[in-house]
């Protein structure tokens, strides 16, 4: 089957972290072991968000909107070949503190954008007094009417490049603090405006990572009824989005999630999709990075998810104990996993670069349970696989990433540096 665009040729295998510290100004991580350190900060309530500065930008309940932007910006869209004039205000992020010597970072972001309103992410990082300059890590929007998603270019001018979704530090560098800024922005006549609902970054001091195998903390085989959803179905579907559906692991297991929580594009939105499970076809199409040729930006696919009303950020977990937390919550998790042949038992391919699968369940004895979109049919997602294996693969081939997408009702496990 086709390399699955959750990695080009050109990218290795990016990393991230979460956290929320909500209560400082600037929020510091507690200091952990420098090769093994992760963490994150995000803005989510009102409070928080107050924490930043504004331009054209004010909290409207617990999210931030325009406010009569004054500043204008042109923007040459190089996917769909157009210029147009924008209306825009900014909303930056306090400087975050990390407490170690970190080496990359994802931001991320839950946002609502109505027609012809888009949101730039940047970002930027800092090692004593060296600053970096700010580095557009996403052009965004749900829809098309306004501009194309695109991650941005490479950028790679001073303390930090930009890897498709994760801003890297450059050489052996490191850095100590970093930055998030949002742009919002609008037709010049218009009243629309985005709605950004939280906003965050993930910092990791590693990118890849392993350990001997966690014991379990289960003591019973929990399943969450997350639906199956085979991304082979869709072979064929929309090449133009990634290479078509067999390489869409990164949509159908978001698709799932959103099902699981009754959620996802209603009847009307999926009228222009054919064949079964549409929604799968309508998340590769509105996740699509047209820079990256993939549907597998992590933030982006998270991103896609909130449009819908729910929370998601990216995070990295140390382990398989801290996942198991997440299904006892009652919170199934999108795992990045790489694996070479032989090397995860049962899985309906034999070796990947990167790929995307559901965290659904664990075994009382601690075996992965997962919705695995790589299966020939919906019949043949369910999967079982051996814990070592699955740890291996996915903290040796991802850092241990995971999509979190949860309804604000859902309460997240009691509070980690990881979330």
């Amino acid at each position: 089957m086709p390399l699955p665009r959750r990695h080009a040729p050109r990218r290795t295998v990016p990393a991230v972290a979460a956290v929320l510290l909500a209560s400082l100004l600037v929020p510091t991580a507690p200091a952990q072991a420098a090769s093994q350190s992760a963490s994150t900060v995000r803005w989510v309530s009102a409070a928080q968000l107050q924490k930043g500065s504004f331009d054209g930008v004010r909290v409207s309940g617990s999210a931030l909107v325009l406010d009569s932007p004054k500043r204008r910006q042109t923007y040459r869209d190089p996917y769909k070949g157009r210029t147009a004039t924008w209306a825009y205000g900014t909303w930056t992020s306090p400087w975050s503190s990390t407490g170690y010597s970190a080496r990359a970072l994802v931001p991320s972001w839950s946002a609502r954008t109505p027609d012809d309103t888009w949101l730039r992410v940047k970002a930027r990082v800092r090692q004593g007094s060296k600053v970096g300059s700010w580095d557009t890590v996403a052009i965004w929007a749900k829809g098309e009417s306004g501009v194309y998603r695109t991650s941005g270019p490479s950028q790679t001018d001073d303390l930090a490049r930009l890897d498709t979704d994760t801003v890297r530090a450059n050489g052996s560098s490191t850095f100590s603090q970093w930055q998030v800024q949002v742009e919002l922005l609008r037709r010049p006549t218009s009243r629309a405006t985005p709605r950004v609902e939280s906003v965050g970054g993930a910092a990791s001091s590693y990118t890849t990572r392993r350990i001997a195998t966690s014991r379990t903390t289960m003591t019973r085989t929990t399943t969450l009824s997350v639906p199956t959803y085979s991304q082979m179905t869709h072979r064929g579907h929309h090449p133009e989005w990634g290479g078509g559906g067999e390489a869409w692991c990164s949509p159908t297991s978001v698709s799932m999630i959103l099902r699981y929580f009754g959620s996802g594009p209603t009847s009307r939105e999926l009228s222009w999709a054919r064949g079964a499970d549409r929604q799968v076809d309508h998340a590769a199409r509105y996740s699509y990075d047209y820079r990256y040729q993939g549907t597998g930006n992590w933030p982006m696919s998270a991103a896609y998810a909130s449009t819908y009303g729910l929370d998601t950020f990216v995070t990295r977990l140390y382990d398989l104990r801290e996942a198991e937390q997440f299904i006892k919550a009652g919170i199934p998790l999108v795992a990045s996993v790489a694996f070479g042949r032989g090397e995860l038992s049962g899985a309906p391919i034999s070796s990947t670069p990167g790929h995307l699968m559901v965290i659904s369940g664990f075994t009382r004895d601690g075996r992965v349970i997962a919705n695995d979109p790589a299966g020939a049919t919906n019949a043949a997602v369910r999967r079982t696989y051996d814990r070592a294996q699955f740890e291996r693969a996915w903290l040796g081939g991802s850092g241990g990433i995971v999509y979190v997408i949860r309804p604000g009702s859902k309460a997240l496990p009691k509070d980690s540096p990881r979330w």
